[in-house]
């Protein structure tokens, strides 16, 4: 069984920065892509990025391209999410999850989550 806790949500303003991460226990997560997803209240969850077992792909969502850096640590079974130039509408619960598959988009995907961390965002 795999337990994923995030952490390093908070409350920063507009420009600033976070760094989220993600432990892994239970089951190794070595060999498995790794994503990161947002739900903001009212909205859909979102793809965020998502990272493959080597790292050596990535893939990010377009609102985030250039402003979030993805990367996993397999020797601690860790993934993290750095987030630079923070806006209001990044304001979201962010989840980690996992997969077995290649990377996708879709959160039904990705078969094991987290409970979140909260990023809220001032203007």
């Amino acid at each position: 069984q795999v337990q994923l806790v995030e952490s390093g949500g908070g409350l920063v303003q507009a420009g600033g920065s976070l760094r989220l991460s993600c432990a892994a226990s239970g089951v190794t997560v070595r060999t498995s892509t790794m994503g990161w997803f947002r739900q903001a209240p009212g909205k859909e969850r979102e793809f965020v990025s998502a990272i493959n077992w080597l790292g050596g792909i990535t893939d990010y969502a377009e609102s985030v391209k250039g402003r979030f850096t993805i990367s996993r640590d397999n020797a601690k079974n860790a993934m993290y999410l750095q987030m630079n130039s923070l806006k209001p509408e990044d304001t979201a619960l962010y989840y980690c999850a996992t997969t077995k598959f290649r990377i996708t988009r879709t959160p039904d995907g990705y078969s094991d989550w987290g409970q979140g961390t909260l990023v809220t965002v001032s203007s």
